[in-house]
C-alpha cells in the first residue's frame, strides 16, 4: 500500500503530532500555551523581586483632624477622579464606568468581522485595533495626569513645578447657553453617525442599522472625553449643556 508523503510544519515535531494541520498553521497547544506559560512565569518572578526590593509607597497613618491635600484615590481610580474635573460627579463616577464596562461586554456581540481571527497582526484590523488602543491609552493618560500632575487643591502642575507654590484657582470658567450647547451636541452626534456611514458604506452594510448605531454611539462617547478636556483646558468651558437634572 503506497505511503502518504509526510508534510512537515515548520517547528513541528512530526506530522503525527498535529493531524489536519497544513500550510503555516500551528496548534495552540503546546506552541502558544508554552510561550504564554513562560511569559507568565517570567512576569511573576519580576513582580516578586520588585515587591521584595522596593517598599510600597504607603502614606503615614491617617489623621482624622487633618485632610490630606490633595486627597487622591488609589491609582486605579485616579482616572475617575480626574474625570470629575470635566464632568458632573454622577457622569464621571457612575455613567462613564458603566458605559466602559457595558461597551467592553458588547464587543463580541457587535463585532461581526471574523477576519484576522487567530492572527495577531495590526494590518488585519487597523481601524478596530486603533480605536481600542486609543480608548485604552486615554484611560492611562487620565491616570497619569491625576497621579503625577495634580497637586494641592487638584490644580494642574507640570513635573518641573513645585507643589509648595500655590496655583491660581480656575475662576474664569464659562458654560455654553442651552441654545448653543444643545445644537452643539446634536451636531456632534448627528455628524458622527452620518459621516462614517457615508465615508465607509461597507461599515454600515456589514453591521446593520442597530449594531452600527450602537457602535458609533459608544465610539462618539469615548471621543467626547478628549473633546471635553480640550474645551476645558483651551477655552475654559466648564459645561456644554446645563439642565435642571444634569450637566454635560
Amino acid at each position: 500500500m503506497p505511503q502518504r508523503p509526510e508534510t512537515r510544519i515548520e517547528g513541528d515535531a512530526g506530522p503525527e503530532a498535529m493531524p489536519g494541520m497544513k500550510g503555516d498553521q500551528v496548534a495552540v497547544f503546546p506552541f502558544l500555551v508554552l510561550e504564554e506559560f513562560i511569559s507568565a512565569v517570567l512576569i511573576s518572578v519580576v513582580l516578586m523581586v520588585w515587591s521584595l526590593a522596593i517598599n510600597a509607597p504607603l502614606l503615614p497613618e491617617a489623621n482624622p483632624g487633618k485632610t490630606e491635600n490633595p486627597a487622591k484615590a488609589p491609582w486605579y481610580f485616579v482616572g475617575l477622579q480626574e474625570l470629575l474635573v470635566y464632568f458632573d460627579p454622577w457622569i464621571a463616577g457612575v455613567a462613564m464606568p458603566t458605559l466602559i464596562i457595558v461597551g467592553l461586554m458588547a464587543i463580541p456581540y457587535l463585532d461581526t468581522n471574523r477576519s484576522g481571527t487567530g492572527v495577531y497582526q495590526f494590518n488585519t484590523r487597523r481601524v478596530a485595533v486603533s480605536h481600542f488602543l486609543f480608548g485604552f491609552g486615554l484611560w492611562w493618560v487620565l491616570i497619569a495626569i491625576g497621579q503625577f500632575l495634580r497637586g494641592p487643591n487638584w490644580q494642574f502642575y507640570w513635573p518641573w513645578q513645585d507643589w509648595a507654590l500655590p496655583q491660581a484657582v480656575e475662576e474664569r470658567l464659562w458654560s455654553f447657553p442651552w441654545w448653543l450647547g444643545l445644537p452643539f451636541l446634536i451636531a456632534y452626534f448627528g455628524f458622527g453617525l452620518w459621516w462614517p456611514a457615508r465615508r465607509w458604506p461597507w461599515l454600515y452594510s456589514s453591521l446593520g442599522r442597530t449594531r452600527y448605531v450602537t457602535v458609533m454611539l459608544f465610539t462618539l462617547i469615548m471621543y467626547s472625553v478628549p473633546v471635553k478636556i480640550f474645551l476645558r483646558l483651551a477655552l475654559r468651558v466648564r459645561y456644554i449643556l446645563i439642565t435642571p437634572w444634569f450637566n454635560i
